[in-house]
């Protein structure tokens, strides 16, 4: 992070803008009613309080009593903020009062302007926050007059070193254009269908994170969701070898998957293969390394009894602290917070596998938006952090024409293991194969998979079966 920047008194924004923002700027806060652009506002005079630093609140709008009530609820602490209310008061209609905005030359004749100035002089902020600039432009019937005015008042702010945050609330009938000509930076609030999202369309001198990153107005201020990166934190890939711990997988795969790999298990419903996904995790915890489940569809209690049954001690393995079970309601989050819930698991946590279970599950999360740069970020950087993926991938044909996913992503993996159902002398059975091992050779045949009290059990190749793919498999004399 860039020591020369103002922390903006979010982790994420932080994140979005590189290090914080470039101080003695002034940056554009645009949005509608109810965006969070006052929550924004206050984060970053919160944050320069708390580390000793002069800011001020400059408020056009709200009253300070009601701007102290909101923070008081989001539980930011004011003492250290000063405040310069310009609102009108209750005098304002009764004596027909007006505000004027000023220009360079009369900064010493305007009342406004001379409280403005006294406020600076005497404070000597290190930042400042206007709420909201629109307010100016009614006070003045000249657009020309406005801009040179405005651009004067920021120019006086910014010379002092002041580094400046002002909110506009833009519209068709008072668009603000001008206002992001004049700024150093533009940050955009958006709410739209129940999703909120920030993004930056300018940021003068330093480079940021494009894109739209979803944010929550909590409790405790706002939360912001960097779109994730498949560069963030790149380490060197490894190909040290995971097995499975079981000899007849580990041949299919000649010797287990790779850690820094993308693995994908398809198959229809029930087949296993969460179970199978589980048998790697069961044996990674027994060289202490610790694995997570997001859970998009099953129930965490489900999958808890069902692991117990087929001999994966899960119960004991979470007691260790080798494995984590997180159950995400996927409309509940967005594709860029679950990101991070990942992030976090990887970077403080250090889990060492991540299973997606499932896909489908997961593409419930971006809301109608195409899934695949999703989760190709999300690969690529638990790839790049050294971490096996395992994605648990539903195909709906239980028989027909073979399917490796439904949904396009195959491209993705470095693995592909699918499980199948074939019927074999009137009995339905499962089966495993391998389709594809990017880093290595693989077995080419099936062999059958059962599931039973003491685990998963894998049979000898089938040597003997045709038309497996096709969905009508054949059995050839002499099996």
């Amino acid at each position: 992070m860039n020591n020369n920047r103002l922390l903006t008194g979010i982790l994420g924004l932080n994140e979005v803008l590189h290090g914080g923002y470039v101080p003695g700027r002034a940056y554009l806060v645009r949005g509608g009613p109810g965006t969070g652009k006052t929550t924004l506002g206050m984060h970053f005079l919160a944050s320069g309080a708390a580390n000793g630093e002069p800011v001020l609140f400059i408020t056009l709008a709200e009253t300070v009593a009601q701007l102290q009530k909101t923070a008081e609820g989001l539980k930011f602490d004011t003492q250290g903020i000063a405040f310069l209310d310009l609102s009108p008061t209750s005098e304002f209609f009764a004596q027909v009062k007006t505000y004027d905005i000023f220009s360079a030359a009369e900064v010493e004749r305007e009342p406004t302007t001379q409280r403005i100035v006294e406020q600076v002089e005497s404070l000597k902020p290190q930042r400042i926050f206007i709420d909201s600039m629109t307010q100016f432009r009614y006070l003045t019937t000249d657009p020309f007059q406005f801009r040179k005015q405005v651009l004067s008042f920021l120019r006086f702010l910014t010379e002092k070193d002041i580094t400046v945050l002002f909110t506009s609330e833009h519209s068709v009938e008072a668009p603000d254009d001008d206002l992001q000509f004049m700024s150093d930076g533009v940050l955009n609030l958006d709410f739209n269908q129940g999703n909120r999202t920030l993004s930056v369309s300018k940021f003068r001198g330093s480079d940021f994170r494009s894109g739209n990153h979803s944010f929550r107005l909590t409790s405790d201020g706002m939360q912001i969701f960097p779109q994730l990166l498949s560069k963030v934190l790149e380490q060197v890939l490894t190909t040290e070898m995971i097995s499975s711990g079981i000899p007849e997988i580990d041949e299919l795969l000649h010797g287990g998957i790779e850690r820094s790999t993308i693995t994908i298990i398809s198959g229809p419903s029930g087949v296993g293969k969460s179970t199978l996904g589980l048998q790697f995790m069961k044996e990674a915890a027994g060289r202490g390394e610790r694995s997570v489940i997001y859970v998009f569809e099953e129930n965490k209690e489900t999958l808890l009894r069902r692991a117990e049954g087929v001999n994966v001690p899960v119960h004991a393995m979470q007691k260790r602290g080798t494995l984590s079970i997180v159950q995400i309601e996927p409309l509940h989050y967005t594709a860029d917070e679950f990101a991070n819930l990942v992030r976090q698991e990887v970077e403080e946590q250090q889990a060492r596998i991540v299973m997606i279970d499932s896909v489908s599950g997961y593409r419930l999360s971006v809301r109608g938006e195409d899934l695949t740069p999703h989760i190709h970020s999300l690969c690529k950087y638990l790839q790049n952090m050294g971490v096996a993926v395992l994605l648990i991938n539903e195909v709906e044909s239980i028989t027909g024409e073979f399917q490796a996913t439904e949904i396009g992503i195959s491209y993705l993996a470095d693995n592909i293991i699918f499980l199948r159902y074939l019927e074999i002398h009137s009995e339905l059975r499962r089966v495993i194969g391998v389709l594809k091992k990017r880093m290595s050779d693989f077995e080419k045949t099936l062999r059958e998979f059962q599931i039973s009290r003491y685990g998963i059990k894998v049979g000898s190749p089938l040597n003997r079966l045709r038309g497996i793919l096709t969905g009508i498999p054949e059995l050839l004399e002499g099996e």
